[in-house]
């Protein structure tokens, strides 16, 4: 029997530090995640669902995987925001640049990049299409869901492109991945937002040795 529920956009695993930061500051080609920003994600990196998606055989059961393995059930397009696809800014260079991931990303599904600057999309092996969307998040997110074909979509990040579409009160689902580090200075998730007056409450609470984990959900 299929499923009679309303598809959702989702965010699944997107870790925070102690003090809300969900990436360091100074992003480059040597540092995607800005300087320390890798090391938040600790819990992750370890996991059979995270060596899957890189090719590799093993990695580590349990709480943690769980988590990072519900992320990907049921979606079938992802949103990012230009930040998170290459380190460049401004006009696209014509410098053959295809995102972090080589030539066949994690994605495996439409992906749908939020940018002010327009591009034709790009191709990739194992089902992902880079889709560049200049008209905003609103647009992005009805062409995603018009890709997803009745599944759900997933908010990749980063944390500016989340903020936008919290802001917006567009996110139905949200998990969170604290991780137990500060990073004093980068981009903070939370920085001017009201959750609760948003509408969001936390459904789940799991805390691991690498990480707690948090679910809030819209209107719950």
């Amino acid at each position: 029997m299929e499923s009679t529920e309303m598809p959702k956009l989702r965010v699944e695993g997107f870790t925070v530090s102690l003090d809300g930061y969900g990436a360091g500051p100074s992003q480059s080609l040597a540092t995607p995640l800005g300087e320390r920003g890798e090391d938040l994600h600790g819990w992750l990196l370890p996991t059979q669902t995270f060596a899957e998606v890189i090719g590799k055989e093993r990695g580590t059961t349990g709480v943690d995987n769980d988590f990072a393995a519900r992320g990907f059930d049921n979606v079938g397009a992802w949103i990012m925001g230009r930040n998170m696809f290459t380190h460049s800014r401004g006009p696209w260079p014509d410098d053959g640049w295809k995102g972090w991931w080589g030539p066949n990303p994690v994605y495996h599904a439409p992906v749908f990049v939020l940018t002010h600057h327009a591009r034709a999309p790009i191709e990739m092996e194992g089902g992902t299409t880079f889709h560049f969307v200049t008209e905003g998040i609103h647009a992005a997110l009805q062409a995603a869901m018009k890709a997803a074909q009745g599944r759900d979509v997933r908010v990749g990040g980063g944390v500016s492109t989340l903020r936008q579409y919290l802001q917006a009160g567009l996110v139905d689902e949200m998990h969170l991945a604290v991780s137990p580090m500060l990073l004093g200075s980068g981009e903070s998730l939370f920085q001017g937002l009201d959750l609760h007056a948003l509408g969001y409450r936390c459904v789940e609470h799991v805390p691991t040795q690498a990480a707690t984990h948090v679910v809030f959900r819209k209107g719950a």
